[in-house]
């Protein structure tokens, strides 16, 4: 696994020394400011809100050249809004997941897909999962997820700019509806766009914006994937960061969707605050530096994966 490792290294180093995008600061801080505004009110399904936010991604997809997998970007379905105990049912709203992917350049590997995944939503005014007394008050969600999107759209342009390295094939999801019971994410893997055989890893980020002073990175199912937490612990440290691997606990969000079709999952996030669903979740609140570290770890991972034939196959945790 350390000569894997240092091969992969080297390979990374050949080719990002020529790269013309890098995973910058201030794109990751517009991006947030944007998807966290005021304007977009909490990005809650089935608003003008969240229409504008699905634009928002798809036009950055096609920016950087990533290609629609099926007839177009956005995979739409309908999602039935949770309410409160004993509430009053709500009709579905229309969302949509914001699919694109970049193809590789094995003839073999290139059926392989690493799915690269962050859901946009958020709790829009708040409702039955805000953790605070506030009615009727936006929650912003900057840390869940638009930090996460930023990440997305972030690495996607340096994967694209990076795309003759790749091996494998790389989608990337925007999920819609993740508040409201990973309704994205299950449709996804429910309709998806490509065999689900042919998915080898799915990377989920969900709050990565709040680097701590320990610099912390909290990693959920590395076990379900060969040589995971080594490689990810070695790599977490090697680029200065704290790894925290887990190789059974799979824990929460879109992944788990993948995981309980038994595919290989790592989800990523840097840990819980107290402004966890709660309007107080702002873009000022970002570790931006931090942010930007986060994102290029997960690109460096995702790239040694993406451009090797490293093994892959699901490793069930029982």
């Amino acid at each position: 696994m350390n000569k894997l490792l240092f091969s992969s290294v080297l390979i990374l180093c050949s080719y990002t020394t020529f790269s013309q995008a890098d995973i910058t600061e201030s794109e990751l801080k517009n991006h947030i400011e944007f998807l966290a505004s005021e304007k977009n009110a909490g990005r809650f399904p089935g608003t003008k809100a969240s229409r504008d936010v699905v634009r928002y991604i798809k036009k950055d997809f096609k920016k950087q050249g990533l290609q629609k997998l099926g007839n177009c970007y956005e995979q739409k379905f309908k999602a039935r809004l949770q309410v409160a105990k004993g509430g009053p049912e709500k009709r579905p709203v229309k969302t949509s997941n914001v699919v694109a992917f970049l193809e590789g350049n094995d003839p073999i590997l290139k059926h392989e897909y690493i799915v690269l995944g962050a859901h946009y939503d958020h709790l829009g005014m708040g409702g039955p999962s805000s953790k605070s007394d506030l009615k009727k008050a936006i929650h912003y969600g900057a840390d869940d997820n638009a930090s996460g999107t930023a990440a997305l759209l972030e690495i996607a342009e340096k994967i694209a700019a990076n795309k003759t390295a790749l091996k494998r094939s790389v989608i990337f999801i925007a999920f819609g509806a993740e508040e409201q019971g990973l309704l994205g994410s299950n449709y996804f893997v429910d309709n998806p766009l490509v065999p689900l055989s042919q998915i080898k890893l799915m990377i989920n980020m969900d709050m990565v914006g709040r680097l701590n002073i320990e610099k912390h990175v909290y990693m959920n199912g590395a076990g379900t994937f060969p040589d995971g937490v080594s490689l990810l612990q070695n790599l977490g440290e090697s680029v200065g960061l704290t790894p925290i691997v887990h190789a059974g606990s799979v824990g929460g969000s879109d992944h788990v969707s993948f995981f309980k079709k038994d595919l290989s999952v790592l989800g990523i996030h840097t840990g819980a605050h107290p402004q966890y669903h709660r309007p107080e979740d702002t873009a000022d609140l970002i570790n931006i530096p931090g942010h930007q570290q986060v994102s290029e770890f997960i690109y460096q991972a995702l790239m040694q994966i993406a451009t090797t034939d490293y093994k892959l196959e699901f490793i069930s945790q029982d």
